[in-house]
């Protein structure tokens, strides 16, 4: 029996979703085009995560804890430098302390609960963590800052969970499949492997939480019937959808 033969259709993709109709999904695909827009200024980023990954490795929860809260004011400067890159902000010296005091706030709580309590992080991340784009982006103050990020995250909760574990998620699993086929290797190599996936994909966790808060800020007084409509209206280079 001869094999079915498929017209294969060439032309330019459909135009991307707008953040305020951008699933998950797309959040994601859009995280790697920046990344790859933008790979020699967002690598360092990566820096941060590896060398607390570094540090952690060995160590039971309450040293893990201490690592993670010793971070937390990189974490928060390597957020703003996220937001930078995603947003095209230019941040005065002001706008980078208002984003590293804001997000260390928010990382440190955020500390105690990511190594036994991961969903409760992701929760007070979802939440709160949206500070520092808003600061960076925004040009917002301390406790304004703080204001509009529990702002946008109630104006689509399940966006704000659900991108945020799907970038978590993304990050942990590619570590955790890179040391499963190092696993019989040595030690050494095996930290080696580790820490250069940790600088690598670092950068995904702050670049993607910049473009998730652009997302939520875009949703803020619309409804979810109403970006549901948006997302299934046709738009220039698609197709209606069905």
């Amino acid at each position: 029996m001869p094999r079915p033969r498929y017209a294969r259709t060439s032309g330019p993709l459909p135009p991307a979703l707008p953040p305020e109709t951008r699933t998950v999904g797309q959040l994601v695909a859009e995280t790697l085009k920046l990344y790859g827009d933008r790979f020699w200024l967002a690598l360092p980023l990566g820096l941060v995560i590896a060398v607390a990954d570094q540090v952690s490795l060995g160590l039971d929860v309450a040293g893990r804890i201490a690592v993670l809260v010793a971070a937390a004011p990189l974490l928060s400067l390597a957020y703003a430098w996220g937001a930078v890159l995603a947003g095209g902000a230019r941040p005065a010296r002001r706008t980078w302390l208002v984003a590293l005091g804001t997000g260390t706030i928010v990382f440190l709580p955020a500390a105690f609960l990511l190594p036994w309590f991961s969903l409760a992080a992701i929760v007070l991340l979802a939440l709160f963590g949206n500070a520092v784009p808003a600061a960076v982006i925004e040009q917002r103050g301390p406790v304004s800052a703080l204001a509009r990020s529990l702002e946008v995250a109630r104006a689509d909760l399940v966006h704000a969970l659900g991108g945020l574990a799907t970038l978590m998620l993304l990050f942990g699993l590619t570590r955790l499949a890179m040391g499963f086929l190092l696993r019989a290797q040595a030690d050494t190599t095996l930290r080696v492997a580790i820490f250069l996936a940790d600088t690598v994909l670092g950068p995904i966790l702050f670049l993607g939480g910049a473009l998730l808060f652009v997302d939520l800020a875009a949703r803020v007084g619309t409804t979810r019937p109403g970006r549901r409509t948006a997302r299934l209206a046709p738009r220039d280079g698609a197709p209606p959808a069905e």
